[in-house]
């Protein structure tokens, strides 16, 4: 089988979101899928970060074709005199000055759904030309955000005839930061529009947690449930092969991916302090590993736990995963946001491969809760549950007196692995 990948993500672009189709696309030639990948010149698109070591999982057999493009960001970076582009949701930028407001409010109401969309017709052209060179494929997968990119699958669709699988990592409508563009009534409607005509025309429909399916269920009546298809990030074994490497000096509790004051770990934070006052042997340590917010960094020093906390820069994914296997305990936390019950982050599973009681500030129920406790790797606290939050850290502290090695016994997830959830993958290509 032949398969049309076609995703803006991909290496050298760091992150979570290029994680996905990336392992997708390491393990499908194992299930007898071919795919063909077509995304963005790195030189002439836009990546919030990068990571160079991750081109080495690209298998040498794989065609990757890379386009040009039509994006705003350049003018951005020449208009506001910054070199890093915005987040989704500027939760990199100012969100008080007129500048930021204004870019906000032309982001959320000329660039609908997003900027990047100026790359549509870039690959447009290229797939045009791979098919007048009278090449087949048997599916099209359209792998977002940007979701801008499911609109190249719709065109697709409608002008070859290809069976399309759209890929949707998050929310589209009801992405979290979505307020914060100050549509207006015209841009959301329209935004809607695009969002209902992908859910409706896809042949199937890929979401990563069980409540983002809820959601787009509900988007039109016409939708049948049995095409859409939860199939979740994961963790790839040949990541792991490391042993696991606990302190014996100190009860670290590790945080790996960017984290703000959104995720309001205020009272973990408090709770942190108390038990470090409670139990003076036990040296109760902090690591924070990616992109940490100023006001999070702030809410860390008010707790005075300034000397207990290690910050340490986006580093590549390869030594991000050293980082939880040299862990004592992985701290997860998922926004305060609206339709945060859905949301399952990628690093979830690698967290579960590194074997380590997993603390989760969020709400309780969430599809991250029921994953942790399905798995038996831990559970989900609410945001101000101080006192349950302090009772399990006491409890950590008395296990670590013990052994300083928490490490847990092999636990039930091992249908997470990529190449197990690639191989659904490939069922749904060949059905």
């Amino acid at each position: 089988m032949r398969l049309l990948v076609i995703t803006y993500y991909w290496p050298p672009s760091g992150g979570a979101g290029v994680q996905r189709t990336l392992k997708f696309v390491k393990h499908l030639p194992g299930f007898g899928v071919e795919p063909t990948v077509i995304t963005v010149d790195p030189e002439k698109g836009a990546y919030p970060v990068l990571d160079e070591s991750l081109a080495a999982e690209i298998p040498a057999g794989v065609r990757v074709i890379r386009t040009g493009t039509s994006e705003p960001f350049g003018s951005y970076k020449k208009l506001t005199g910054r070199q890093q582009i915005p987040y989704g949701g500027f939760a990199n930028e100012s969100k008080t000055s007129l500048q930021q407001q204004f870019f906000k409010f032309v982001r959320g109401n000329v660039f609908i759904p997003d900027p990047r969309r100026g790359w549509n017709d870039h690959v447009l052209r290229a797939v045009a030309g791979l098919i007048e060179q009278g090449e087949t494929f048997d599916a099209v997968l359209t792998s977002s955000p940007p979701h801008s990119t499911q609109l190249i699958g719709l065109v697709l669709k409608k002008r070859y005839g290809l069976r399309w699988l759209a890929d949707m990592r998050d929310p589209w409508t009801d992405i979290y930061y979505t307020k914060e563009l100050n549509k207006t009534r015209l841009a959301r409607w329209l935004d809607a529009r695009y969002e209902r005509q992908v859910l409706e025309q896809a042949d199937e429909v890929l979401v990563t947690s069980p409540d983002t399916k809820r959601l787009f269920l509900g988007k039109s009546p016409t939708l049948a449930a049995g095409k859409f298809h939860v199939i979740p990030n994961g963790y790839d074994e040949s990541d792991f092969r490391e042993p696991s490497a606990p302190p014996s000096d100190a009860l670290l509790i590790t945080h790996t991916g960017t984290i703000s004051e959104t995720y309001h770990v205020e009272e973990f934070l408090r709770a942190c302090a108390e038990c470090a006052r409670r139990h003076p042997t036990v040296p109760l340590q902090l690591r924070f590993v990616g992109k940490v917010s100023a006001g999070l960094q702030a809410q860390i020093a008010a707790a005075g736990l300034a000397e207990r906390t290690d910050f340490v820069a986006f580093v590549p994914h390869e030594e991000s995963v050293r980082y939880l296997l040299r862990a004592s305990v992985l701290l997860m936390a998922i926004p305060d946001v609206a339709h945060n019950f859905g949301i399952l982050p990628g690093k979830v599973f690698e967290y579960l491969a590194a074997n380590k009681p997993i603390i989760c500030i969020g709400p309780v129920g969430s599809d991250a809760d029921n994953l942790l406790q399905e798995c038996h790797a831990g559970r989900a606290y609410a945001y101000d549950a101080y006192d349950t939050i302090l009772d399990y850290l006491e409890e950590l502290a008395r296990q670590w007196q013990q052994s300083p090695n928490l490490d847990l016994p092999a636990l039930n997830h091992t249908r997470y692995s990529r190449r197990a959830l690639t191989e659904r993958l490939a069922g749904l290509i060949s059905k």
